[in-house]
């Protein structure tokens, strides 16, 4: 078995629309999530994508990417379909870039209640220290992405976004992120706007996690202290690139911290401090050095 391959000469076919012609908003299907689908870019991309449990929906590929894609193409059903476009006509679409030749529609994931994911990433950890992120309100997707990465790379169990964080799936999140965001487990927290942060921290408490916030406040305390690492459960807080975390989630929170700078530098851009965050709270994996061909 393998994907159709379909050769195209024309983008109009009702099949590309989600490639040629939906909007972000028109494919996240926000009211009926269990039928929205993302765009998935580039074969690294991709292949983690798919690694990470993805329904494939369709793929369209520049026809210099078929021979690179063809091992992956081969291990899929006969109707997931893979147009093949000449180079010049993957070049109209809108942003698009030719050395990134290969794009996936996937059908959106479905996500797990809050309760249920913290509960699931501490069984997961089998006794050692859980560390998990609470993206707030952050509405650049480029740093929605670099968080995920720096999240992989350093051993984060899971990201949680509120209601007003931008969407992980978006497509240049997916990118910057390297897919990562389907390597690191995630859902939403908070049941609306309104209702954050109140309810999402309350979440977060009865599972049994300390809640620190990420802040420039009177009496945070330095990200070195020891009594960071101490805590079985920590859920680190992170708020949106302007303000910050809102007052009533500092309030709300059980430690402020704050990453010792120099020069008069009071602050990191939020996906830099979230790395540094990372780095000192979560455990170092062993020997875990990995390079692969095109990552950097």
């Amino acid at each position: 078995m393998a994907a159709s391959i379909i050769r195209i000469t024309t983008l109009d076919d009702d099949r590309l629309d989600a490639y040629a012609r939906l909007t972000e908003r028109e494919l996240r299907c926000v009211l009926e999530p269990e039928k929205g689908i993302f765009i998935a870019e580039s074969a690294k991309v991709i292949e983690r994508a798919l690694a990470g449990g993805m329904e494939p929906i369709s793929f369209l590929l520049g026809e210099r990417w078929l021979d690179q894609m063809m091992p992956l193409l081969d291990t899929l059903d006969e109707h997931v379909p893979a147009f093949i476009a000449p180079m010049d006509l993957m070049e109209t679409l809108t942003g698009f870039s030719v050395t990134r030749g290969a794009l996936c529609a996937c059908r959106r994931p479905k996500l797990a209640p809050a309760d249920r994911f913290l509960d699931e990433m501490t069984r997961r950890a089998q006794g050692r220290p859980v560390r998990v992120c609470v993206l707030e309100g952050i509405v650049d997707h480029t740093n929605v992405g670099a968080i995920f990465r720096s999240a992989a790379a350093l051993n984060v169990d899971g990201v949680l976004v509120s209601p007003t964080c931008c969407d992980p799936l978006y497509r240049r999140a997916v990118r910057v992120s390297m897919g990562t965001v389907f390597q690191v487990p995630w859902t939403r927290i908070g049941s609306n706007a309104r209702m954050w942060p109140s309810d999402g921290l309350a979440t977060l408490h009865d599972a049994g996690f300390t809640c620190a916030a990420m802040a420039l406040t009177d009496n945070s305390v330095s990200l070195d202290d020891p009594a960071l690492a101490s805590f079985d459960r920590l859920a680190l807080l992170m708020g949106t690139e302007g303000e910050g975390l809102c007052a009533q989630t500092i309030q709300g929170t059980d430690v402020a911290v704050r990453i010792p700078m120099a020069n008069g530098v009071d602050s990191l851009n939020v996906a830099a401090a979230s790395a540094v965050a990372f780095w000192q709270l979560c455990q170092h994996p062993a020997n875990s050095y990995h390079y692969e061909r095109g990552m950097f």
